[in-house]
């Protein structure tokens, strides 16, 4: 039984890496993708597909639908991005597929809590492609404010090494709402 289930969740993992691609393909044929576009936009949804692989369960509920659709943008946005360091500069797609991605990051949350599906594993999955829409976000504007915008980017990642090394970082923190919003 478990077998039949860790085959769904590769089959799911499956299915967001080709909405990934079809997303890919899509800027493609409107925008001219470079080979780095399409690099960096299959390399995060092959990261996507790992994570919900390694998840071990079938299916994501409905909140985890909404942020894995805002991993698949983040990746379409990381595709622009690197598209935007070897060719050409698309801001109004970036700004606009940036802007649905935090649109949908104050619904999945909501959706979460409306339909009872909270899990450790949604909250990680929406604070790690919150990360990572900031750290592609951070490689696109460090050209024009310098290279320093890059700890912003890098922060998240900069915690989890500092946590590998210091365990009082690795304590869960009490729930506060103010930090909800500051995060």
């Amino acid at each position: 039984m478990h077998q039949v289930h860790v085959n769904a969740a590769r089959v799911s993992a499956v299915g967001w890496l080709s909405v990934q691609f079809v997303l890919c393909a899509v800027m493609d044929v409107t925008l001219g993708l470079s080979p780095a576009g399409w690099a960096a936009g299959i390399a995060t949804g092959i990261g996507l597909a790992v994570a919900l692989a390694r998840r071990g369960r079938a299916g994501l509920g409905p909140a985890d639908q909404i942020t894995a659709t805002r991993a698949v943008l983040a990746g379409g946005v990381a595709a622009l991005v690197a598209d935007g360091l070897v060719s050409a500069d698309h801001v109004t797609t970036l700004v606009a597929m940036t802007a649905v991605a935090l649109a949908l990051d104050l619904v999945d949350g909501y959706v979460a809590r409306r339909t009872g599906t909270e899990s450790a594993f949604g909250a990680r999955f929406d604070l790690e492609v919150d990360a990572f829409l900031i750290a592609v976000l951070s490689i696109h504007v460090a050209g024009a404010f310098g290279w320093w915008v890059l700890l912003i980017g890098a922060m998240r990642y900069l915690y989890v090494g500092a946590a590998r090394l210091l365990p009082w970082l690795r304590r869960p923190l009490p729930s506060r709402r103010s930090a909800k919003v500051i995060a």
